[in-house]
């Protein structure tokens, strides 16, 4: 784990390495100025000597100065080493999400990548600043006080050591007794996060269900978790303090009560008990320190441990060493495969699928919920891999094609349609991104989505809300599918994407594809009999296997699963959003 975190410094380990090296001065600075202390008291004021005073006096000024500077700058680079480290953390948490497989990020939940993106790498970040001042600080002025004290009288410097092995003792016991807890914290964490995500996300089904009591009630328990976490954990904490104080003001009435015998026996001057009570609270600072050190470790181990977690998450997908960049046609072959989300569990998703489509085919995927037809399509991009078999495109396996070439041709509009905040020529760049305001039109008439965005007042710099909120159902659909026509692709899924337009709007963007894009093959995942009727061959897929793949007429005759999804589309007259014939209402499968 701190090997992982330590990698991310990268061009800030200069300022990691300059901020404990002006500490260093600082703290020598520090040291020396009660040594001059002493001589003042000892050579200047009880030997009359005004001279000497002055000469320790100026010394001591400037030792005060450099102390200062050194602090300072110390303080500077730290600050940059920290925060760099932090913004490294964080780009490469992000960095190493975007190269997941869907079955890597299938692994964690939205808000732990976020809560790991701020709250873990905040945590981190001030540990790490408080290593690279405060633990190299606290020993150094530890060791260098206790030499001083040492080299002035070494009976009255043994109380430390009593002091350090009780200190020891309390710092063990309260690492032992919160590390666990905070570990559980940052979990809670990701809870917390997640209910606000959700309620956010969802905040118009919320409201329209009348549910913000529940709502609230949920968040209030997930808060109520973490706030008693967070007492166990800090009333174990709120220990060290105490603890420290008594060390402190024990240390200073022993070495008052020894060194008072001392002077009156002569063994010990008063400058240099006065140097010795200047090193006794260096030591004891020290000390203190060194307890918030071990504190905020124990805070930020665990923070440690989640980031380091998702840097050494192994992407499930990557390209071949040797890897294909030409995908020479829209063909695709299914050979013999097995697929299940969770390799090695048992529970297949598609089961021995084997299917060979031709380049620039219409293919139609209908079946009922859970059968397997989003699955089927997201292995021709590569988005999960096979458990067994293979999935070719233009003749090759789509594991020996580097990952851009491959999805760069094969265009996919998703169930859920996403659109970012941005203008409507901003969203539909991420097709193409030098893309013409002419290039954009053509695919939007396509897409049957040039008539309402020249409506709007703006047309194509029309601003679209971040989920594109602003947008109907059927016009985010229409953008997206518009979206991935720009990229030319020489197979085009449509993952039940026109379930939000009305069948003349969706028999119209049908009519465009078979004219305007002949030889691109067509993967049209739908619901609707409607959508799928016209294509080549159509295919039913049945509890993740193939029950049938024929053309509609064939199928009507032959397929018994097809038959009764068309008879309860059709026997109302029609589907939802078409009159029904003789009063009765159509039926949606």
């Amino acid at each position: 784990m701190v090997k992982t975190i330590l990698a991310q410094v990268k061009q800030y380990k200069s300022a990691s390495l300059l901020a404990p090296l002006f500490t260093a001065g600082e703290v020598l600075m520090e040291v020396l100025i009660p040594f001059v202390t002493a001589s003042i008291i000892d050579k200047g004021i009880e030997a009359g000597n005004i001279r000497q005073v002055y000469l320790y006096g100026v010394v001591m000024l400037l030792m005060a100065f450099m102390s200062l500077a050194f602090g300072v700058l110390a303080g500077r680079y730290a600050a940059k080493a920290s925060s760099g480290l932090a913004c490294n953390l964080r780009e490469g948490i992000y960095e190493k999400v975007q190269t997941f497989a869907f079955s890597n990020i299938d692994k964690y939940s939205t808000a732990g990548l976020v809560t790991r993106m701020t709250t873990d790498v905040t945590n981190v970040q001030n540990a790490y600043q408080m290593i690279l001042r405060i633990a190299v600080r606290a020993p150094l002025m530890l060791i260098c006080s206790m030499v001083m004290c040492f080299f002035i009288n070494i009976r009255l410097s043994t109380i430390f050591l009593a002091a350090i092995f009780v200190l020891a003792i309390a710092l063990i016991f309260i690492m032992r007794r919160t590390t666990p807890v905070f570990s559980e914290v940052f979990r809670k964490y990701d809870d917390l996060n997640a209910s606000v995500q959700e309620n956010v996300s969802a905040i118009r089904v919320v409201k329209a269900f009348v549910r913000e009591d529940y709502e609230n009630a949920k968040f209030q328990k997930a808060a109520e978790k973490l706030y008693r976490l967070f007492v166990k954990a800090e009333s174990t904490l709120a220990l060290n303090n105490p603890v420290m104080m008594l060390v402190v003001y024990g240390c200073i009435l022993a070495i008052s009560w020894f060194g008072a015998h001392f002077i009156v026996a002569g063994e010990l001057s008063t400058g240099n008990l006065t140097s010795l009570f200047s090193y006794v609270m260096s030591v004891l600072m020290s000390l203190m320190m060194l307890s918030m050190i071990f504190v905020m470790i124990t805070m930020s181990a665990a923070s440690g441990r989640r980031i380091a977690e998702v840097l050494n998450e192994v992407p499930d997908m990557a390209d071949p060493t040797q890897p294909e960049n030409t995908v020479a046609d829209g063909s695709i072959d299914f050979n013999h495969v097995d697929f299940s989300y969770k390799h090695g569990s048992g529970e297949k998703t598609l089961r021995d699928i084997d299917l060979h489509i031709r380049s620039g085919e219409t293919i139609g995927i209908i079946g009922g919920t859970g059968c397997g037809k989003s699955s089927l399509a997201n292995l021709v991009s590569r988005l999960y891999d096979v458990d067994s078999g293979s999935v070719c495109v233009g003749g090759k396996d789509v594991r020996s094609y580097e990952l851009e070439a491959l999805r760069g041709q094969v265009a996919v509009v998703l169930q859920k349609n996403v659109l970012f905040s941005g203008t409507i020529l901003d969203n539909l760049r991420w097709g193409k991104e030098d893309a013409t305001i002419e290039e954009c039109a053509e695919a939007c008439r396509l897409a049957a989505a040039a008539a309402f965005i020249e409506r709007f007042p703006d047309g194509y710099e029309t601003w679209v809300e971040q989920g594109g909120t602003n947008l109907s159902g059927g016009q985010r659909q229409r953008l997206c599918i518009a979206r991935a026509l720009l990229k030319k692709p020489k197979i085009l899924i449509l993952d039940d994407s026109t379930s939000a337009v009305d069948t003349a709007t969706d028999a119209k963007i049908r009519e465009a594809f078979a004219k305007k894009i002949p030889g691109t093959t067509k993967l049209i995942v739908a619901q609707r009999i409607s959508s799928v009727q016209d294509a080549d061959r159509i295919l039913v897929l049945d509890g993740g296997t193939v029950n049938g793949f024929d053309t509609h007429e064939n199928l009507l005759k032959t397929n018994s699963i097809y038959r009764e999804i068309y008879k309860a589309q059709t026997q109302g007259g029609g589907d939802f959003d078409q009159p029904a014939l003789e009063g009765k209402e159509g039926v949606l499968a």
